[in-house]
């Protein structure tokens, strides 16, 4: 039996961030791995194909390894350090291995073919998606593989993730060493005042005890709250320069290196395609995913290329005009962009911060999903253990005040533990379990971690509207975790979702932060309590598309290159990846990157994340998050009446369905039909408005 003196091994309920230690990692899972092995091996000799005799003790063991490995890979995200390293690396093979024979079991296969073959009817539709699932995804496991094949496949499996996690922790050190100290008000000249906060805490924390925002020294790091401001702001182009080449050759030599990583994944990426019967990985990684084939998200792909390229170069000749030279570099780019949005709008994202504090924009947000979804979001904090003091914990009721979610929010940027950008995970899935002999609903709980500035001199953290449409992203994520309706974990929230329809919630949920009663109701200076003016939301919404060809195009370009590596590159051939990136740049840049340009050393989506081709996901997400959008605008934005009823009906089915039905079916069962783009690309200013 388990004992729960190691924090880890509790198994249930939500996770003791004040109990678990680094050294508690390794002995967990040297005790529960083998137990799990047993507790598989029983089930194997004694499976019977049916629910309760197959997938109900599937559940358990997956379960009980997503616990305890869910805590120590949220804490690599939140509170990576040397030791946690370590232990994740001691841990990370034999979990791998476990992992290979739990998917690659061929009498629980079997047992899901015959349960598929012979009791079908007796399922409901929830129960025959999850087995159909598990069927594929034991097939894309390598449960069809013998001998070498077989061996080869677990190999290459194991190989894949140690490289995963350390392309992912090389960036993270390389981000983390670069630190451009300045001294002098010259060096600083341009940078506003929320950047000087930032810099002069950092030189504090590094050791530069008499650092202050109005004398210096200030550190400029390449974590996005200081290296996305200072290139928008920095009237030194020399420093813009310095800094815009260390962040885009970040872990690209040296030590860090990730070029060799690169080219070691793709390799193991094209056998492992291989392997399994497909051309290349590109076929394999769409075989879960709700696009047909490659050539399918191609011709997405290319519909917007087309539209957006003409646009972006149209964007780049009125910048250059602007700048009064034809010299623009890339380092320049964010610098007159921002100029030329203060010209064009009167006003920089960094007037508005005032307006924007933290618990302010939480309760704009808590007050939308009220208003649309019916749910009351309330301050659970306390009630449950923490990773860091920063961290925030909520709870959500329904109409009836019953509790039906909880979740955790971790806003702020900390680069020397945390790693950059934003992102939702689960901690919790919803589930109907068994407890002192009664079946009970195990309610959802959600991380929703953001990356922006911390509370400085006394004042709440103050954000972008940037940082607020991440908020209102991640929280989109959160949603359809936590008011799911399916109780089967294999298809709970975003659970058996597919890939490229799980950023649906989250883009949509960004079209609110435009949405006027939205805004007014959150937008209020944190000082007087001022309510916006009336102006700054004319021009954010005058704003919202400025140089939206060209922010389309980078993405674009990211999806690209992300599937040109998974389709038709040959490592070690005649063209490098890199070599591969500039000429997909061609067609997918109005300024070419520069030749030392390493992205692809930092593209952590793909190489360390889940995206790899599947980047285009954010654009064929985007299609349907705007045509759902389009729903509540057709029926009258600031009709409350009209938009609870198509919020709830929303919430009745993307927000709740989950994994229990194809994306296609319950975006029908929302819109009455399938997506179209036209509403993407008239939101991005890329066709004419709809008229009155």
């Amino acid at each position: 039996m388990i004992t729960i003196d190691n924090p880890l091994l509790i198994g249930k309920g939500l996770p003791p961030f004040n109990q678990v230690e680094v050294h508690h990692i390794v002995p967990a899972f040297e005790k529960l791995l083998p137990e799990l092995e047993t507790k598989l091996a029983h089930l194997e000799t004694n499976v019977t194909a049916t629910w309760s005799g197959l997938v109900e003790p599937i559940t358990e063991i997956e379960e009980a390894l997503g616990w305890s490995w869910g805590i120590v890979g949220h804490l690599m995200g939140v509170k990576n350090s040397p030791e946690l390293r370590t232990a994740y690396e001691t841990i990370q093979p034999n979990l791998i291995k476990f992992i290979n024979k739990l998917n690659q079991s061929q009498p629980l296969y079997l047992a899901f073919k015959t349960l598929a073959d012979n009791s079908w009817n007796e399922l409901d539709s929830t129960q025959q998606r999850i087995v159909k699932s598990a069927i594929r995804d034991a097939e894309l496991s390598g449960v069809g593989l013998t001998g070498e094949k077989k061996e080869r496949f677990n190999q290459i499996q194991l190989q894949l993730a140690e490289l995963s996690t350390l392309f992912g922790n090389n960036v993270l050190d390389a981000t983390k060493a670069f630190k451009l100290k300045l001294t002098t008000k010259e060096e600083v000249d341009g940078l506003p005042e929320s950047l000087l906060n930032l810099a002069a805490a950092t030189a504090k924390a590094e050791g530069e005890a008499n650092a202050t925002a109005e004398n210096g020294p200030w550190i400029i790091t390449l974590d996005y709250p200081s290296y996305i401001p200072f290139m928008k702001y920095s009237t030194n182009r020399q420093l813009r320069e310095k800094v815009y080449k260390a962040f885009i050759t970040r872990a690209a030599n040296g030590d860090l290196d990730n070029n060799p990583l690169i080219e070691k994944i793709l390799k193991l990426r094209q056998e492992k395609a291989n392997l399994l019967g497909y051309e290349n990985y590109a076929q394999l990684s769409l075989a879960k995913k709700m696009a047909p084939d490659v050539e399918g998200v191609k011709n997405l792909l290319e519909e917007l290329r087309s539209v957006s390229y003409n646009a972006a170069l149209k964007e780049l000749d009125e910048l250059k005009t602007f700048a009064q030279t034809d010299d623009l570099q890339n380092w320049d780019l964010s610098f007159w962009a921002q100029k030329q949005r203060e010209a064009k709008f009167a006003f920089n994202e960094e007037e508005l911060r005032p307006y924007f504090p933290l618990p302010q924009v939480l309760q704009g947000l808590f007050d939308l999903a009220k208003r649309i979804f019916g749910v009351t979001i309330t301050d659970a904090d306390g009630k449950a253990p923490v990773w860091h003091q920063d961290v925030r914990y909520f709870q959500i009721a329904d109409e009836t005040g019953t509790v039906i979610a909880h979740f955790y929010l971790d806003p702020y940027s900390r680069p020397q533990e945390k790693r950059g950008g934003a992102w939702m995970n689960d901690c919790i899935n919803r589930a109907k379990i068994k407890e002192n002999g009664d079946v009970i609903t195990r309610l959802p709980v959600a991380y929703l971690i953001c990356n922006q500035t911390p509370p400085l001199d006394g004042k709440p953290s103050l954000m972008t509207f940037s940082d607020v449409e991440t908020l209102f992203h991640e929280f989109g994520h959160g949603l359809q975790h936590m008011l799911t309706q399916v109780d089967y974990p294999g298809a709970a929230g975003i659970n058996n979702v597919e890939w490229d329809a799980v950023e649906l919630p989250s883009q949509f949920m960004e079209n609110w932060c435009y949405h006027r009663s939205t805004l007014f109701g959150m937008a209020k200076h944190y000082e007087t309590g001022e309510i916006l003016p009336e102006f700054y939301y004319e021009k954010l919404l005058a704003a919202r598309n400025y140089m939206s060809g060209s922010a389309m195009l980078r993405q674009l370009h990211f999806a690209l290159v992300d599937l040109e590596l998974h389709q038709n590159y040959q490592p070690g051939g005649k063209e490098t990846h890199n070599e591969l990136r500039h000429r997909i740049a061609k067609t997918t840049t109005v300024i070419p990157p520069l030749p030392e340009d390493s992205f692809l050393c930092a593209f952590s989506h793909i190489f360390a994340g889940g995206y790899a081709s599947g980047y285009y996901s954010y654009k064929w997400a985007e299609v349907l998050s705007a045509d759902a959008f389009a729903a509540f605008e057709e029926a009258g934005l600031e009709d409350e009446k009209a938009m609870s009823s198509i919020g709830r009906r929303f919430r009745d089915t993307v927000l709740a369905l989950g994994g229990s039905k194809h994306p296609m079916e319950v975006f029908i069962d929302f819109r009455g039909r399938e997506p179209k783009s036209e509403a993407l690309l008239r939101h991005s200013g890329l066709l004419t408005p709809l008229t009155a």
